[in-house]
């Protein structure tokens, strides 16, 4: 198989067990990679209704067809498995070295089940993985066992997939960390992992990737390398330089960005305030030099140092961290905004779950429903930098108050039996910093994609948000574009590319490489079929667990209910379930309970699996 290894290794902590599988190559073609391929893997491997922390559970990481070829932007994978959060499927994508590293060490995929009597980690050296003592690890931040996990293998040359504490106290909001600093955030995985008693995947390894039309990959190379030079979209120009930061400042302005919980209008801040966490004034204060993902032209990351808290090793925070620790906080302090998503990476949480729950607790504290004795005496004021860091310390050290917000915010409403109606969530998950009130097309995103909450497979696209309103705010005829749109983004997370190569690269490159690499038929009707496929597929992990529509609900304020009085958005309601109506009408779905009929999934391919489950009397 052209793109692939060929191989996927499925490990078992409590018999301490190694199988290695061959690629079936019809799942490679079907579910090209990513989320995709390892929801096909964890609905096969974990029964249905498994407890998220039973030994049952399954944590994949699924690299795609690209990773470890010359292919620009191919350096991402996927974090694959239940949510602690959502109790639903859960796929997260993370950038940096792991991808390639994993393709290097002999695997397309690795997944963990079981649970280790003791602190363990994996690793996987040219092909050949064994499990190692994590006992000294344990407890350490993700730097320090990132540095440990070096000396114990004698090399620095691997890369690894990590949990930090937040992960061993298996938060709901528990990150897995590559690279130090680089985040598969969303949804809990890392607590996945802190619940097996598994600290790292680590791999290393000289296995090569042969690609079908290797000129053809190389020919794609230099039309993403004209375009990033200016010939193309301005984007390049901006992420070289000051990173995603770069257009803090006018998603503040729109209200796109999430302000005061969600509550707030950009009038809440001051323009200083805005202004002091935008890329052109945070490099100048703490930017060291460039850094970028492996097989990046574009290199949007920085090394940072914070002098006010004496740290030499953070990393400039991306854009939606910023929105996370600044507007929704009201906080312009660019120090304490530094130092919370520092401590994230070091602990080993999601920046925007962390936020969000620290939002909710500041809303509640407005309105009364928690003390400052209840919050062990932080005076958690909107704005106030000094308590907020307490606050993220608090969390990160899981003492006192911090103990309960490790369940992020749904889950610690529940606890203490009050707050509900001050959460942002979708199904659990904290939205993002993209809000559906300025692009109401992430509306049927945040609430119906299978890993809820996420804004990176915009169905109606991001180019959507910038029509005007009469076109955005229509929601007639919507489902046709929306269930055809996902296929860019489908197709990144697939096969391994960074999503920002759906509008930093050359237009079509996308799929024109995961062609060249493969030598997959990708027509378009082709690529159709595969993206809704692989929907399906990741969709299939809730339906068979017993989800249907009903159960899909997002928080009212999300969709601007009721609308905001004044402001950019003043007025706004976005009709979610009136788009949803179309899109599932266009995918020729049962539109009321939101599942695929007998006929689609026969019409798709490759969904037998589901099919069996689903209309075992067919």
């Amino acid at each position: 198989m052209y793109g692939y290894v060929g191989k996927v290794l499925i490990a078992d902590l409590t018999d301490r067990t190694f199988e290695i599988r061959d690629l079936d190559p019809s799942w490679a073609q079907n579910f090209i990679g990513g989320s995709a391929l390892g929801a096909r893997f964890i609905y096969d491997l974990m029964p249905a209704n498994t407890d998220v922390f039973a030994p049952e559970s399954v944590v994949g990481f699924v690299g795609g067809p690209v990773n470890n070829t010359k292919a620009l932007m191919s350096a991402r994978f996927a974090v694959v498995s239940k949510s602690p959060a959502t109790g639903t499927l859960n796929d997260s994508n993370c950038g940096g070295n792991f991808a390639p590293y994993m393709k290097k060490s002999g695997f397309d995929a690795i997944f963990v089940k079981g649970i280790s009597e003791t602190p363990v980690y994996i690793y996987v050296d040219d092909g050949v993985p064994s499990f190692r003592d994590a006992s000294n690890m344990w407890g350490k931040l993700v730097s320090e066992a990132d540095e440990l996990i070096k000396k114990d293998v004698g090399t620095e040359d691997v890369a690894m997939a990590i949990i930090g504490p937040g992960g061993e106290h298996k938060s709901y909001m528990a990150a897995v960390i590559c690279d130090k600093h680089r985040a598969a955030g969303r949804g809990g995985s890392g607590a996945v992992m802190g619940s097996k008693m598994l600290k790292a995947v680590v791999c290393r390894g000289t296995h090569t990737v042969e690609v079908y039309d290797e000129a053809g990959v190389l020919a794609n190379n230099k039309l993403c390398a004209e375009h990033a030079k200016g010939r193309g979209s301005v984007p390049v120009g901006k992420f070289r330089t000051t990173g995603t930061p770069s257009d803090y400042d006018s998603s503040v302005y729109q209200s796109d960005a999430g302000i005061k919980n969600w509550l707030g209008t950009p009038d809440d801040l001051t323009e200083e305030q805005i202004a002091a966490l935008t890329g052109k004034m945070l490099d100048p204060k703490f930017k060291k030099k460039q850094a970028g993902c492996m097989a990046c032209h574009i290199r949007c990351g920085a090394e940072y140092k914070i002098e006010k808290y004496n740290i030499e090793n953070a990393t400039r925070p991306e854009y939606e961290s910023l929105g996370a620790f600044g507007s929704m906080l009201l906080n312009g302090d660019p120090d304490s905004v530094m130092y919370c998503n520092y401590l994230c990476n070091e602990y080993g949480y999601d920046t925007l779950s962390f936020g969000g729950t620290m939002a909710w607790m500041m809303e509640c504290y407005e309105k009364g429903i928690f003390t400052k004795e209840e919050l062990d005496g932080i005076d958690f004021t909107w704005g106030n930098a000094d308590a907020i860091v307490q606050m993220a310390e608090k969390i990160c050290a899981y003492e006192g108050i911090g103990v309960p917000m490790n369940l992020a915010s749904k889950a610690c409403a529940e606890y203490f039996g009050k707050g509900q109606e001050c959460t942002v969530t979708a199904r659990g998950m904290e939205i993002p910093m993209h809000g559906s009130r300025y692009n109401p097309g992430l509306a049927r995103e945040f609430q119906y994609d299978p890993a809820p909450g996420r804004h990176t497979r915009p169905g109606l696209g991001v180019p959507y948000k910038h029509q005007p309103d009469e076109i955005k705010y229509n929601y007639d005829n919507t489902g046709k574009k929306d269930a055809e749109g996902m296929i860019e983004w489908e197709l990144s997370n697939m096969s391994g590319f960074c999503s920002f190569g759906n509008f930093l690269m050359a237009p079509g490159t996308v799929a024109n490489q995961v062609q060249a690499v493969t030598g997959f038929d990708l027509s378009h009707d082709e690529l159709l079929k595969t993206t809704w496929r692989c929907f399906t597929m990741r969709l299939a992990f809730n339906i068979r667990d017993g989800l249907r529509r009903k159960d899909y609900d997002i928080a009212p304020r999300a969709v601007g209910k009721p609308p905001m009085e004044k402001g950019p958005l003043a007025g706004v309601t976005v009709d979610h379930e009136k788009m949803a109506d179309g899109f599932f009408a266009a995918l020729g779905w049962n539109v009321e309970e939101g599942i695929p009929t007998a006929t689609f999934l026969d019409a798709m391919g490759g969904l037998e699996c589901v099919k069996a489950d689903m209309y075992p009397e067919n």
